[in-house]
């Protein structure tokens, strides 16, 4: 067991720590948008630089901006422990999201450095460049570099919404020029984020830590339903081929069957494209997504499968047809389950209520958990809200998991 920091100066040192960060990108509603690459974000890693360099740690950029703080170890031939999480945020985002993992970490390495010295095995304290495709349509072009996911190719012909392309804003801001190490790294030894969980679980179960098993598997489609388009006055209803009923159905179809399920399974249907699109007009055709999240690839695939089935049989009936675009297919990532039971120890040890829990939303640690041990943790959000000025967690929830940082790091890297 290791001597913790008291609880006063840890609450004062994460509130004043958090609004630091917040500062650069705030906007007058409270909000905080710092994307990719523009003032804000490069501001952001300065200063975040600087404090990785006032603790005594040695700081590095790779070429295309992730922020690496290091923390020397006694053993040359060791591998690293990785910390931190992404430094962009969604526009006007929260103060939390992202940032709290950066915090946590400098805030623990620090403490292990000034209270137990060098460790045996390096620690670096990483503030990742990218993870919510809020200025370009690219996600975890941070955790995707270091881990070769993503390539330069990739972005070679992304621009952002006022057309400036994704290669003139990296080098603007000064990377991709080959001025700094290429960022794929192969000596990681684990890879821990801290975050705050962006939904209600842990509130509404009154937990204090999350413990995550797996980040959920993702698969999206656009579902398409054709129809004929007629008179809305003239048509008798039992002549229609209504594109839009049929649409409907289909939802109630996907909503019961989500509903019925036992397992977690969630299905969204967050956007609807109709045509003609007029008031008095059968709608000949109508589009909409369908987002759907589990952490087994198979009861995906199954509940899907059986969905798509009783559409085929609901549209032949009404006259209507439907097709099934599949444009994403992210399978679960399982965490490290050795990281995560000592997690665990560690709350019991210290009698913290946790939960173990699945990811509903994408994180860098999924990018991570194919390619080293990896462990993400969660605090409570109040409210479950996120992305928004109004994303808030309580200082004692923010302190338990900066503590449990602290022990964790300890075990693996002292």
């Amino acid at each position: 067991m290791i001597e913790q920091p008291k609880p006063s100066a840890l609450s004062k040192q994460i509130e004043e720590m958090v609004e630091w960060l917040a500062s650069y990108g705030k906007d007058n509603s409270g909000g905080v948008t710092r994307l990719l690459y523009d003032p804000a974000w490069s501001a952001a890693q300065k200063a975040i630089q600087a404090r990785i360099e006032l603790l005594g740690l040695s700081a590095r950029y790779d070429d295309v901006g992730n922020l690496f703080g290091r923390l020397s170890g006694r053993d040359p031939e060791a591998n690293v422990v990785l910390t931190g999480s992404h430094v962009d945020t969604v526009i006007g985002g929260g103060k939390y999201d992202g940032a709290y993992g950066i915090i946590a970490a400098l805030i623990a390495v620090e403490y292990l450095l000034t209270h137990y010295g060098q460790p045996l095995k390096p620690i670096e304290v990483v503030s990742l460049c990218e993870e919510e495709g809020s200025r370009f349509p690219m996600t975890y072009w941070g955790s995707g570099n270091i881990t070769g996911v993503k390539e330069r190719e990739a972005v070679h012909h992304i621009n952002d919404v006022n057309g400036i392309p994704f290669e003139q804003a990296m080098h603007e801001a000064g990377f991709g020029l080959g001025l700094h190490a290429q960022p794929t790294r192969k000596d990681l030894e684990c890879f821990i984020e801290l975050h705050i969980e962006q939904g209600q679980v842990l509130e509404r179960e009154e937990k204090s830590i999350g413990i995550v098993s797996h980040i959920v598997g993702q698969r999206r489609y656009n579902i398409t339903v054709y129809g004929q388009s007629n008179h809305a006055g003239t048509t008798p209803m039992h002549w229609r081929h209504d594109a839009m009923f049929t649409s409907a159905e289909l939802i109630r179809i996907l909503m019961h069957r989500a509903n019925a399920h036992e397992s977690g399974l969630v299905a969204t249907v967050g956007r609807m494209e109709v045509k003609p699109n007029v008031g008095n007009v059968i709608a000949r055709e109508v589009t909409f997504s369908l987002d759907v999240r589990h952490s087994d690839a198979k009861i995906i695939e199954q509940f899907c499968e059986a969905c798509f089935s009783d559409f085929e049989t609901f549209t032949s009936e009404h006259g209507t047809t439907v097709t099934c675009h599949k444009w994403m297919d992210e399978p679960p990532v399982a965490m490290d389950c050795t990281l995560n039971q000592t997690a665990e120890d560690i709350l019991k040890r210290e009698g913290i209520s946790y939960k173990r829990m699945t990811s509903g939303a994408g994180h860098d640690s999924q990018i991570f958990g194919t390619h080293c041990p990896t462990g993400l943790l969660f605090v409570p959000s109040q409210g479950g809200i996120s992305h928004s000025p109004a994303e808030f967690t309580h200082t004692e929830d923010l302190q338990r998991g900066v503590r449990l940082l602290i022990d964790l790091l300890y075990k693996l890297a002292y």
